[in-house]
């Protein structure tokens, strides 16, 4: 094979902004290729050569779990191995072999869980921790060579410093070295960065560190209250907050929800297991109060988006919280969840009832299979009861809100 000339034709910055589906060369049989589909664009590295006039490729892995300068890494040994006339698919193959690094197993790891995240954001979250605090300490070495102290090395800068971060960080490294240990690269059930036996005996309680915080609720006797005054703010984040209230479910399902989702004929509202935290579609009966609000709102919504943000986008929930803010200083749009719960354990409704109203998983396994339905009446009752608390029976002012400005 003949000499080439390795001109870097991309830079880091172009390989995070193009959009533009094609084929972009880098140099020496390095591309990057972006592809466009459903609306989502995906980037991933690939190495082309020539052999008896034919042309081949390889995947390399996506932008996102390899970088320009790992994937230009890679490529240069595989035109080292074309060199010496061996087979690109022979060094990756022993590449996936008992060689591996640490670095290695962790980008493989990811890109065997992609599938199964919701969001990309899981991807880029996974590799920026490892990458940013792991990597530089263990990402050269085998899974079998990682100890105790080298997780200790990892972790002890950040441990009281950036305590969530380092949580993070540990969990993965355990998930990294586990998966090592399935694919045969270290020994099963010996796990330097496991907390219990271990890293317990070094480090200070995560609680210690920083005591868990919990989302601030409102007192529920406060939310009546709280709901006349948002009724009297004019806007689509009003609305959506009063939404939120109403239903009891989390803030991204409330922004996020489109029309395709609501029958109200049957005052039903259904979503989808890909929206839902537990991947389970959550079925919600609709208060009287909730569907008046959504038929108000209608005028005022887009082709899709039941609360859009501006322009006719997601809305964000800073949006949301800003807005909470100016009724409720201490409050947070979660905290609505806990006070609903609250208010329905100290009115009497059964727990299992009001926890299936709020999509929690049963974490008692013996509860859990008895517990078969989704207690869809019983549901609607204490919905209609919340809302009639909430609302007081009062007559809401809902044209007139949406008919104000969106409020962004």
């Amino acid at each position: 094979m003949g000499r080439q000339r390795l001109s870097a034709r991309l830079s880091a910055r172009r390989v995070e902004t193009i959009r533009k589906p094609g084929t972009y060369a880098d140099g020496g049989n390095l591309y990057l290729r972006v592809q466009a589909r459903n609306g989502r664009v995906s980037k991933s590295w690939v190495f082309r050569w020539a052999r008896d006039g034919k042309v081949f490729e390889r995947g390399l892995g996506a932008v996102d779990v390899r970088s320009l300068a790992e994937a230009r890494q890679v490529a240069a040994e595989l035109r080292k191995a074309l060199f010496h006339g061996q087979s690109p698919d022979e060094l990756l193959q022993r590449r996936r072999r008992k060689n591996k690094t640490f670095s290695e197993c962790a980008l493989e790891l990811i890109e065997s869980k992609r599938p199964g995240w919701k969001t990309k954001n899981k991807v880029r979250q996974w590799t920026q921790t490892l990458r940013d605090y792991a990597f530089p300490v263990l990402g050269n070495k085998a899974p079998a060579e990682v100890t105790t102290n080298d997780v200790l090395a990892v972790l002890k800068p950040i441990w009281t410093t950036k305590p969530s971060t380092a949580q993070y960080v540990r969990d993965r490294i355990a998930a990294v070295l586990d998966y090592a240990a399935v694919i045969g690269l270290r020994q099963k059930g010996d796990n330097p960065a496991q907390w219990k036996g271990k890293l317990e005996l070094a480090l200070p309680s995560p609680r210690k560190v920083r005591p868990v915080v919990h989302f601030a609720a409102a007192d529920w006797k406060e939310v009546p209250a709280l709901y006349s005054c948002l009724s009297e703010k004019p806007g689509i984040p009003s609305l959506c907050l009063q939404f939120i209230i109403l239903t009891a479910v989390r803030s991204n399902e409330a922004r996020g929800a489109s029309w395709q989702e609501i029958d109200l004929n049957d005052a039903v509202w259904t979503i989808p297991a890909q929206r839902m935290k537990n991947g389970r579609t959550h079925k919600i009966p609709l208060s009287p109060v909730a569907v008046d609000l959504l038929m108000s709102v209608q005028p005022w919504s887009s082709d899709s988006l039941i609360f859009p943000g501006a322009p006719k986008g997601t809305m964000s929930g800073a949006t949301l919280l800003k807005l909470l803010r100016t009724v409720a200083p201490g409050a947070t749009v979660h905290g609505f969840r806990s006070s609903f719960r609250v208010w329905a354990e100290e009115h009497g409704y059964a727990s299992s009832v009001a926890e299936a109203a709020l999509a929690h998983t049963n974490t008692n396994a013996t509860e859990a299979a008895y517990q078969r339905s989704d207690l869809f009446a019983r549901r609607r009752e204490l919905m209609d009861a919340w809302a009639a608390f909430v609302t007081g029976h009062a007559t809401q002012r809902l044209a007139a809100a949406a008919g104000g400005s969106h409020g962004q």
